[in-house]
């Protein structure tokens, strides 16, 4: 029986595995089982943590490391990539949620400022393209943080000029562009997981601010902070950003830069896919490995999961999912193309004992899948 060739194309598990070391287990997985087995490992995400790495690792770009502040003003050395005349530059490494412990967590002293520095550095560096990744920001300030960073100054009531947080949004009368920052050839690409509009009940704060640290109290001030605001867009721009699908993605920064920098919202995983080329990377594959934490109704729309589903759907290929857990509303995935999933739980235990054990427990489900993969070939050779 001929050996298989097995694409691996998995999001990282938030907090416990990244797709490095998920693609590295099912080379040593594929290793012991003593097939010969051609396993691809790419790395794929759709616009979250992990999207820096996929990127720049299969572009062989650049790592480029500038002094930003983080999203409560505090200095750290944030990482940003290039490559060709590109940067990339994401958004959870300045200004991520993952940045500030849980007490300091609250959308409405948060800032996206440390985005805008690295897209100012990419842009004075002379670069024409620049991707924004906009997956696990800590903010809600619809960009306002990020755009003063770039010279955008943002006049609240009191004649004051706003310093770039959340909870400054309801307070801001007019925006002054004069000292902003010459962008003129630069076209901005932002990638997105969501397509929520800037406010109601589908927009940045009420579906996304309570998980950044907001009460319920402060997530009806921050709303009503973008409601001005996206009275403000209108008055000066003309434009209802409400309109705009992915607006509120990075608590309203979708808005923010497409409104004022003219940037074009695309689907993350789409244009990673393309970037790392995935449909060649599938050409003769047997099977292809996909996963992430967790798979739920969300996986459905625009996460690496079903971007994944809908290429190898095109090229007639199986997908099996390899998971950390399993939420309600996966099964749609199904109908999209998806032919199993496997979550590497195997015992009622703790959060924290199954993020420390997840290298074994990916390991030991890979096992599992391999030999059944094995089996299935084996009787494809003696059918034949």
């Amino acid at each position: 029986v001929s050996d298989m060739k097995i694409v691996i194309a998995t999001d990282s598990f938030k907090g416990s595995l990244s797709g490095l070391t998920i693609n590295s287990i099912w080379e040593k997985v594929a290793a012991k089982s003593g097939c010969k087995h051609r396993i691809v490992p790419l790395l794929v995400a759709d616009g979250g943590d992990g999207t820096l790495d996929a990127v720049i690792s299969q572009k062989f770009g650049q790592i480029v490391y500038v002094p930003v502040n983080n999203p409560l003003f505090e200095k750290i050395d944030a990482r940003y990539g290039v490559f060709d005349d590109c940067a990339l530059i994401s958004m959870c490494e300045c200004s991520g949620l993952t940045l500030i412990p849980g007490e300091l967590r609250n959308p409405l002293k948060t800032t996206s400022f440390g985005t805008g520095e690295l897209i100012k550095h990419a842009v004075l560096s002379g670069k024409k393209k620049i991707y924004v990744a906009l997956g696990g920001s800590a903010t809600n300030d619809a960009g306002i943080g990020a755009l003063t960073a770039l010279g955008f100054k943002f006049i609240k009531r009191d004649g004051s000029s706003a310093c770039g947080v959340g909870g400054e949004l309801a307070d801001i009368v007019k925006i002054d562009q004069s000292d902003a920052i010459d962008l003129s050839g630069v076209e901005i690409i932002v990638l997105s997981d969501v397509t929520n509009p800037l406010t109601g009940k589908n927009g940045a704060t009420n579906v996304f601010a309570r998980q950044k640290g907001a009460s319920d109290q402060e997530i009806e001030l921050l709303e009503r902070g973008m409601l001005n605001f996206k009275n403000v867009f209108i008055d000066t721009y003309g434009v209802d950003a409400d309109k705009i699908a992915g607006a509120g993605a990075a608590g309203g920064m979708g808005a923010g830069l497409a409104v004022m920098l003219n940037a074009k919202i695309v689907s993350g995983v789409e244009k990673i896919l393309d970037i790392v080329n995935f449909d060649e990377a599938i050409l003769g594959a047997d099977y292809i490995i996909t996963g992430e934490g967790k798979i739920d109704a969300q996986s459905v729309d625009g996460k690496v999961i079903s971007g994944i589903l809908k290429h190898a759907k095109a090229a007639y290929k199986p997908v099996i999912a390899v998971v950390g857990t399993v939420g309600e509303g996966y099964e749609r995935l199904f109908e999209m193309g998806l032919t199993a999933v496997f979550s590497i739980i195997d015992a009622p235990n703790s959060f924290e004992d199954i993020i420390k054990k997840s290298p074994m427990l990916y390991e030991r489900t890979a096992q599992s899948v391999l030999r059944l993969l094995d089996n299935e070939k084996m009787l494809k050779g003696t059918r034949r």
